[in-house]
């Protein structure tokens, strides 16, 4: 009777197995040809000076101090100053400092840039060097283009068990 009543339990409280099963594998290739740029940074106009127990001039004026003048094409007109001792003998310091400013080109064409101080340019992908290919085995082949080219491949496996 006890076998009966066991495979009775069985029959009308079924245990339940259960598992959530997850699988998935990915494969990519992501190609890009860049275009010819360029970065500019342009250099402005800086003057400095500074001294004590000196006489200046800028050769016509005596106590003048020089500075920077009216702009053309972006660089001032600057006025040069030299310094002498004022008194024989005495201390003096005398510092003066000039940095021209990169000139602003007023007349470029398409793919010009102006002469400035700091540039950086690259040069543009060629499509045809550049190459990517996921077999069916998930095998990536990737080859390199030119200058101005980028391949990423990617392989991704993921399983969850809960």
């Amino acid at each position: 009777m006890l076998k009966y009543l066991s495979l009775l339990i069985l029959l009308f409280f079924p245990t339940s197995l259960r598992a959530n099963i997850y699988h998935s594998i990915s494969s990519s290739v992501q190609l890009e040809v860049h275009a010819a740029g360029t970065n500019a940074d342009r250099i402005g106009n800086s003057y400095s000076i500074s001294g004590t127990g000196v006489n200046t001039t800028d050769g016509t004026t005596t106590g003048s101090v020089g500075g920077l003048g009216a702009a053309t094409n972006g660089v001032n007109a600057y006025t040069a100053i030299t310094g002498s001792q004022l008194t024989a003998g005495d201390a003096f310091s005398f510092s003066s400092s000039y940095t021209a400013g990169d000139t602003v080109a007023t007349s470029l064409t398409v793919g010009e840039v102006s002469p400035f101080g700091d540039l950086t340019s690259t040069t543009a992908g060629v499509a045809g060097s550049l190459a990517g290919t996921v077999d069916t085995k998930n095998d990536i082949t990737m080859v390199a283009g030119g200058a101005g080219t980028t391949v990423t491949g990617q392989f991704v496996v993921g399983l969850t068990l809960d």
